[in-house]
């Protein structure tokens, strides 16, 4: 028994299998380009990670000289999965670059670390308070007599330099 079409649409028996064939083809390269991404941005933390450890690892030993400050990043380095292909060690600060291979992929990133700009935490004393902000003029001021606006004037004006 044979089936009789009529229009002029009558060959395209398999066309839905065309169709379906082409949007999975065309979500498999949408799917491989997310995975090359991900494996990318993926190869990236890892360089960081690795770079940021080794440069901390690196300042720690950093008035130990040069040689053995980098010797230590280039330990931790290896230990993260990485390389250290730069190093320099300059008053006590860390620059190096790391690379780290991950698939087709070996991002390079760089890092630096030092000492922390204040020392006064490892010498005992408490460190310094933070600095005040002027009096907010969206405030009403407190009354002229008010100790505590007597004592915040004159904290910032010592803050400022004692200018009035």
């Amino acid at each position: 028994m044979s089936m009789r079409r009529f229009g002029r649409y009558r060959n395209d028996r398999g066309s839905a299998t065309v169709w379906v064939a082409m949007a999975m083809a065309s979500l498999c390269v949408i799917f491989a380009a997310l995975l090359a991404m991900g494996q990318g941005v993926a190869a990236r933390h890892r360089a960081g990670g690795a770079a940021d450890l080794a440069a901390l690892a690196a300042a720690d030993r950093a008035l130990q000289g040069q040689s053995t400050a980098c010797a230590a990043a280039v330990r931790v380095a290896g230990a993260q999965g990485a390389r250290v292909v730069r190093c320099a060690v300059r008053d006590g600060i860390a620059d190096l670059t790391a690379e780290a291979r991950f698939g087709p992929y070996a991002p390079r990133v760089r890092a630096r670390a030092g000492p922390p700009d204040d020392l006064s935490s490892r010498s005992g004393r408490p460190p310094r308070p933070p600095a005040l902000s002027p009096p907010s003029p969206l405030l009403p001021p407190p009354p002229k007599d008010s100790p505590d606006r007597v004592n915040r004037v004159n904290q910032w004006q010592e803050l400022r330099g004692g200018v009035p």
